[in-house]
């Protein structure tokens, strides 16, 4: 009798583990499931705007409208035309106006200034380093950017690095488009902006601009 007991004993007690270690997995199953499959929250724009500039490359004839200009090509190569080779060497720094549309003519609502760099042998690509210098009734302020071009694709992100006034500590993407291309000597470029971080955007600008 007494060892029927302890069997019993013994028997009763392997179910409550059993029990309490079903228990203990359906819960951690559940807070796994939640833990893995939770959808990541991304930060919400603080600011977006399209804007486009028009670069028009020095050629040697064509001072009184150039915005850009070579200053720095491989040995042999002259600064008044880019190389062959797809360019590679080839340093150009430019001073372009800024429009809210793709007309050259229109009213210019700041400069673009920097440089842009052909730095890929086999491919036509171009590394930036540029600021939009924004004085408008709109927007004052700048915006830094840096990264790569791969020109032949159709749309490129680069890094919005900072900024300052209306713009200041401006972090973000900008997705560029090559909007027109007319040989070497004119491009125009469509900027599309968006901005993650930006003190002076959350109190002073509207999240979304209208022609984003």
């Amino acid at each position: 009798m007494h060892i029927m007991t302890m069997s019993v004993k013994a028997s009763s007690r392997a179910v409550h583990l059993c029990i309490l270690w079903l228990l203990i997995s359906t819960v951690l199953l559940q807070l796994t499931d939640g833990f893995v499959w939770k959808k990541p929250k991304y930060p919400k724009p603080h600011w977006k705007k399209v804007l486009y500039f028009h670069d028009i490359l020095y050629n040697g004839k064509n001072a009184k409208n150039a915005t850009s200009t070579i200053v720095a090509a491989p040995q042999g190569a002259n600064l008044t035309s880019l190389t062959d080779d797809n360019h590679f060497g080839d340093l150009a720094v430019f001073d372009d106006p800024i429009t809210l549309d793709n007309n050259m003519h229109s009213p210019p609502v700041g400069r673009a200034q920097g440089f842009y760099l052909y730095d890929m042998k086999n491919t036509f690509s171009a590394w930036l380093g540029f600021t939009f210098v924004l004085n408008s009734t709109d927007h004052r302020g700048t915006i830094t950017f840096a990264g790569a071009d791969p020109i032949l694709t159709k749309y490129r992100d680069i890094s919005v690095v900072g900024g300052t006034g209306d713009f200041l500590m401006a972090r973000g993407i900008a997705t560029i488009s090559t909007d027109a291309y007319e040989g070497d000597v004119y491009f125009r470029l469509r900027v599309n902006i968006t901005l993650y971080e930006c003190y002076h955007c959350l109190y002073s600008l509207s999240a979304t601009d209208d022609s984003a």
